[in-house]
């Protein structure tokens, strides 16, 4: 979804004709994606979730699973505040820039990181070695972005 809101605000940026054309097309492509994919995945993953943790409560004594589960509800958030972007977009209240949203972009990536992380070294120990590398790669992302930034910048000068 964040893709598609970087995608808004850099049309509404473009000459009026275009920009009217463009985020009419950008607002129905959210909206589809958003009701037909996002939600309806988001129920699913909660459902099986929650069936997995039944057929496994041990897991839930697990310091792990606790972080994990920390880290859902981190993602959960960051779903929710996707959903008012979303509804922000839909009514043409464009507060971010472009910028601002590659890096909201970045921030499920960095949650999921650390979600599958944890469920593959299903340890607690390790969980502080996972942070560094979840900080490492919040650096490298950030540092994607600001290089990729500086490209476009000179290639909209030449």
């Amino acid at each position: 979804m964040p893709r598609l809101f970087i995608y808004h605000i850099e049309a509404s940026e473009r000459p009026k004709n275009e920009a009217e054309i463009l985020t009419e097309q950008f607002k129905l492509m959210s909206r589809r994606l958003w009701n037909i994919i996002t939600w309806p995945s988001a129920i699913l993953a909660s459902l099986f979730a929650v069936w997995l943790l039944l057929l496994q409560p041990g897991w839930l004594q697990s310091p792990w699973m606790h972080i994990k589960l920390a880290f859902v509800v981190l993602l959960f958030a960051y779903h929710i505040k996707t959903h008012f972007i979303f509804k922000q977009f839909q009514q043409d209240i464009i507060k971010w820039t472009s910028n601002q949203m590659r890096l909201w972009n970045e921030g499920a990536t960095l949650i999921l990181f650390a979600v599958v992380f944890l469920a593959i070294t299903k340890t607690a120990t390790n969980w502080l070695f996972g942070m560094g590398g979840l900080i490492g790669l919040a650096l490298l992302l950030m540092l994607g972005i600001k290089i990729y930034k500086n490209y476009r910048i000179k290639k909209g000068e030449q």
